[in-house]
């Protein structure tokens, strides 16, 4: 996996994230900001790292959800929305 990919996607996260603070509602903006605060930490360990895989970031990233989920953090409707909002990001194509 290339460095260049990997910040592509970055970037394509941050984007996303972008555009709902500027357009989406209370709840997308609550769902953005709370799984923004996983990617985040996430993304700064695998660059302290230099691994620049997107299968191990989305592996580090599920690892971090399904912890946060089985310790009740989130009502279940909220985490599963966290959940498929993760799943729409990593369908990133370049």
């Amino acid at each position: 996996m290339s460095q260049q990919r990997f910040e592509r996607f970055i970037e394509h996260v941050e984007a996303e994230y972008e555009h709902t603070l500027e357009q989406g509602s209370e709840q997308e903006l609550f769902v953005a900001s709370y799984l923004n605060g996983h990617f985040d930490l996430k993304v700064a360990e695998a660059l302290n790292a230099q691994d620049y895989s997107l299968d191990n970031l989305n592996q580090a990233m599920q690892s971090s959800l399904d912890a946060a989920f089985a310790e009740k953090e989130l009502e279940d409707r909220d985490a599963q929305q966290v959940a498929e909002r993760w799943q729409r990001l990593t369908q990133f194509d370049n």
